[in-house]
């Protein structure tokens, strides 16, 4: 994929309203922001976005809406097949003011593919092609795939010992204790700076950890285990919740060519 610098990036949308970009199995985007608001859609294979503000990951039948100015990296786990879908000023201010995770429908897929796919002929029809986009992604829910980013030093060290022990059942307490915080202390932080209880904040990064193991071809039992889970069945049903299908279907999604 040619590389989006931050000076291009005015061009590169003038240039390039709507694209296809094929990325290779973990490769990713220098960091890079846009004036323009964005749907980021992985057709195939599974995106993950960072920004200073936390990450967001897609599996094939989700999209990330980015407005204008946040600075972000694409990451791909798995060949990834990333579309992308720029919006006027008028058409974002009918989405989100912040970035997130969203269901992609059947129609908003058609629409996606075919406005990135080519020969669409005419301006007219691309602004038709998003608007629908729009109206079938604002009645979506948003959906919890979105990692929060904490900035307080204490609240850093514990994410990052959970991070490193992610099949650690350790309460906040014992992590406390081990980066000199109270329980009561982390508790707040935790609702203050993610919006999240700390369980809340550690099953999504489960979650996300076990989005980019099965994408690396990691079996489901292997995945639960190494995510913290010591029972498969609990995995799966709350695998199945947050991201819309179970975790066997998910990882052969990732096989097919429509992300299906």
């Amino acid at each position: 994929m040619p590389e989006i610098r931050q000076n291009e990036a005015r061009h590169y949308e003038s240039t390039l309203p709507e694209s296809v970009h094929l990325l290779r199995h973990r490769e990713h985007t220098p960091a890079h922001a846009h004036d323009q608001g964005h749907l980021v859609y992985p057709a195939a294979g599974v995106l993950s976005l960072a920004t200073p503000a936390g990450s967001w990951i897609a599996p094939p039948n989700r999209a990330v809406w980015i407005p204008g100015g946040f600075e972000h990296q694409h990451h791909a786990h798995g060949v990834t097949d990333m579309r992308i879908v720029f919006m006027s000023a008028a058409q974002a201010r009918l989405l989100p003011e912040r970035p997130m995770v969203l269901t992609v429908t059947p129609l908003a897929r058609e629409a996606v593919l075919r406005l990135t796919g080519g020969g669409v002929p005419s301006a007219d029809v691309r602004d038709r092609l998003r608007l629908v986009t729009i109206d079938e992604l604002s009645v979506a829910p948003e959906e919890p795939l979105h990692l929060p980013q904490p900035t307080d030093d204490r609240l850093l060290a514990v994410t990052r010992l959970v991070e490193r022990e992610l099949d650690s059942p350790a309460t906040l307490t014992e992590l406390g204790r081990r980066v000199g915080a109270s329980e009561r202390t982390l508790s707040r932080l935790f609702r203050s700076e993610t919006g999240m209880t700390f369980p809340q904040w550690r099953t999504q990064l489960r979650i996300h950890s076990a989005l980019l193991l099965l994408a690396d071809g990691v079996s489901v039992l292997d995945t639960a285990l190494a995510c913290g889970w010591a029972n498969p069945s609990a995995f799966i049903e709350i695998f199945t919740t947050l991201v819309g299908q179970s975790p066997g279907r998910y990882q052969r999604s990732l096989l097919s060519p429509a992300g299906y």
